[in-house]
């Protein structure tokens, strides 16, 4: 089992943890990842973490694809990658219709189809092997759409990609799961029950299928998000969890369009997360956190005294051995929890 750190989002300051990704750097984690929503980006503080240490690999949870053509992520990733001793991970994501239209202006489109290419490209861009040209639903290379010169033609990079980089899309669909499985090195759900790994697993064996030659789990990292919370008081430690998954399941999209509360169902929490939407959108959030279910939150996520934390964490350790699991990324994580973890899986 692989170890990482999510650093999270911006508040009205950008503040890097330098310390405990130092620390985690120490303690042999693998990687470190940055997140970006309509603050500060993801790119740049991934690059002050990567110009900050020396051997943990950075990456972005996530980039926003409309945010950014597919050419100027290979771009960018290639300079990072170069600059860090090849030490920058892609992570991408399609964010959601009221940030992609309402902030960057631009369509939301079909993430899907969006994510599929989007690699695509970036990895004709990373090959090298021909000037890149492409011809999909959402990019065209050369475009040769509205307000099109004609004058494009199609190129090849300047930089080299000296060595592989990985890239990771964050799903919770299915579709968008068979998506990352066929096309990307591995994915990150928002939050995962390490023994409901049926959610997501014909969706990925249907990826795999797709892309051919033998891909399986062992070229596909799992790499779910998880929240350390170390105390005594259990209903303590999973206040600030259930604030968190009452947002993304009672607020974060519209009423008709919630990805996570989709995946909430899914779980086996449908009366839960019908009823958390409901009170969310009423603005009744306080409320709405008090309906997150304790078993939601313990299944998902690591809370209580470090004894506690060691038997819950049995249950990760099962499912990487399983294959099912091969990174966890923690989550605002302060240094006694990334220390526990170390302990844990080190």
């Amino acid at each position: 089992m692989k170890l990482g750190l999510m650093t999270g989002y911006s508040g009205n300051k950008v503040k890097v943890p330098l310390d405990v990704i130092r620390h985690a750097e120490n303690l042999g984690y693998d990687s470190v990842w940055t997140a970006e929503a309509y603050g500060s980006d993801a790119v740049t503080t991934a690059a002050w973490i990567l110009a900050n240490t020396t051997r943990i690999r950075a990456g972005t949870a996530i980039m926003q694809m409309p945010a950014r053509t597919p050419a100027l992520a290979a771009m960018t990733a290639m300079t990072l990658s170069h600059l860090s001793g090849n030490r920058f991970i892609v992570g991408l994501g399609a964010s959601g219709p009221q940030v992609v239209e309402g902030w960057h202006g631009v369509p939301y489109g079909k993430p899907v189809t969006r994510l599929k290419e989007y690699i695509q490209i970036m990895k004709q861009i990373f090959a090298r092997e021909a000037p890149v040209s492409f011809d999909g639903e959402m990019y065209q290379l050369p475009y040769r759409g509205p307000g099109a010169t004609g004058l494009g033609k199609p190129l090849k990079s300047i930089l080299h990609c000296d060595a592989p980089i990985p890239i990771y899309s964050a799903n919770i669909t299915p579709a968008g799961v068979k998506a990352a499985a066929e096309v990307a090195d591995g994915f990150f759900p928002v939050w995962m029950d390490p023994e409901r790994f049926d959610v997501f697993e014909k969706p990925i064996q249907e990826g795999f299928a797709a892309a051919g030659k033998g891909k399986s789990l062992n070229d596909f990292d799992v790499a779910p998000f998880v929240r350390v919370v170390i105390g005594d008081d259990l209903a303590t430690c999973m206040k600030p969890l259930k604030n968190n998954l009452a947002l993304y399941i009672g607020g974060m999209g519209a009423r008709s369009k919630n990805f996570y509360n989709d995946y909430a169902k899914r779980l086996g929490y449908e009366e839960a997360a019908v009823k958390i939407q409901d009170l969310y959108l009423e603005g009744r959030k306080e409320e709405a956190a008090a309906a997150v279910p304790d078993a939601l939150v313990d299944a998902c996520n690591l809370v209580g005294p470090p004894a506690r934390i060691r038997d819950r964490a049995q249950r990760w350790a099962a499912a990487a051995k399983r294959g099912q699991v091969g990174t966890l990324l923690l989550s605002d994580a302060n240094t006694q929890a990334v220390e526990l973890m170390a302990e844990i899986f080190g």
